[in-house]
């Protein structure tokens, strides 16, 4: 099969010129990281890196410029700079926990307990998550920040009796979903 030349027109929405192109350049970009990362696997994921972001930015070419390859050069030194600022933020965060206790085995137990008694909480939450807003923010106020509904209603800007509908459709919606155990608090108005 004979490579066509299209330049850089065309590769981010052409499967075939995108091909071609990365086919032509993907031994000197390999070569300019290997020249400058010791890594073979980071190495590799820069170079998916870059054209990644060749996709993204083929059209900022401009041949009268420069050449497609002093062109996708750039491309390569921000993608490795950017992962230079990545590596060194790793470091930074790294020292910053350097010399701390990390968690034994009791700590992780003692999390997976907290997790599995948290299990009931998480569904209450993505099932609030898929409530209208105004329903949500009712039953936030009330049963989360213990709010009556007349201080809720007040919070949101609308009457009490605005509240209290909102406040039972929320309580009706949430009941149909399969494991969700309402809190007291929500069982009854205060």
């Amino acid at each position: 099969m004979r490579l066509r030349r299209t330049g850089t027109a065309g590769i981010s929405t052409d499967p075939v010129a995108f091909e071609a192109f990365y086919r032509r350049h993907v031994d000197a970009v390999t070569r300019f990281m290997a020249r400058r990362v010791g890594d073979p696997h980071t190495v590799a994921d820069l170079v998916a890196e870059v054209f990644i972001a060749v996709l993204d930015s083929a059209h900022t070419y401009r041949p009268g410029l420069g050449s497609e390859i002093g062109w996708l050069y750039g491309v390569a030194r921000n993608t490795l700079v950017a992962e230079r600022r990545r590596a060194a933020r790793e470091i930074r965060l790294a020292r910053r926990i350097d010399g701390r206790r990390l968690l034994d085995a009791d700590d992780l137990a003692r999390l997976e307990e907290r997790l599995d008694a948290e299990e009931p909480a998480r569904r209450v939450l993505a099932a609030m998550a898929a409530l209208p807003e105004s329903e949500r923010a009712v039953l936030e106020l009330v049963a989360v920040d213990q709010l009556t509904v007349g201080e809720a209603a007040a919070a949101l800007g609308i009457r009490q009796g605005t509240a209290r509908v909102r406040l039972h459709r929320a309580r009706q919606s949430l009941r149909k979903v399969p494991g969700v155990a309402l809190p007291t608090v929500m069982e009854g108005l205060r």
